[in-house]
């Protein structure tokens, strides 16, 4: 057991016998004793440290700084996509209403053609009936002619 009343740190204090000189005498000689040198090399240690961490602070942060400057670029392109898209999506509805506008007047059209055509096939067959009846009244009109052309030769 120790002694009370004093407390042991490192090696022990010179006593007889031993020599007075070494490191702890050159402390005391220069004015510090053997707790103040051990506090002055926590202290160079706690700098030590302490300068460490801020330098992986600063560290971090430029990282941090990078990152947020790559966020607010990308934050950009996806406004600057987003309203190109939103524009395209515009002119896209307005291209195919106008092709909807299209394709029903070429169906009018298209109905339209067909009841003109099914006219005029309509007409054209009148038409020829009408010339087929014209023809045959013509060479009545003409055999009977003839008729009475050679009847009045005749009599």
């Amino acid at each position: 057991m120790r002694p009370r009343g004093r407390k042991r740190r490192g090696a022990p204090p010179p006593g007889p016998g031993r020599a007075v000189g070494g490191r702890a005498a050159a402390q005391r000689r220069a004015g510090m004793s053997r707790p103040e040198a051990a506090l002055e090399g926590l202290m160079k240690e706690l700098g030590a440290g302490m300068a460490e961490l801020r330098a992986r602070r600063d560290e971090l942060a430029r990282l941090i700084q990078g990152e947020e400057a790559e966020r607010s670029r990308l934050q950009g392109e996806i406004w600057a996509l987003t309203e190109k898209l939103a524009r395209t999506n515009e002119s896209l509805a307005r291209k195919m209403a106008t092709r909807n506008d299209f394709d029903r007047t070429i169906a009018e059209t298209e109905a339209a053609y067909g009841k003109i055509l099914e006219s005029s096939q309509t007409l054209l067959s009148v038409l020829k009936g009408e010339m087929g009846n014209t023809s045959k009244a013509t060479e009545l009109n003409s055999t009977s002619k003839e008729k009475q052309a050679d009847g009045q030769k005749h009599s």
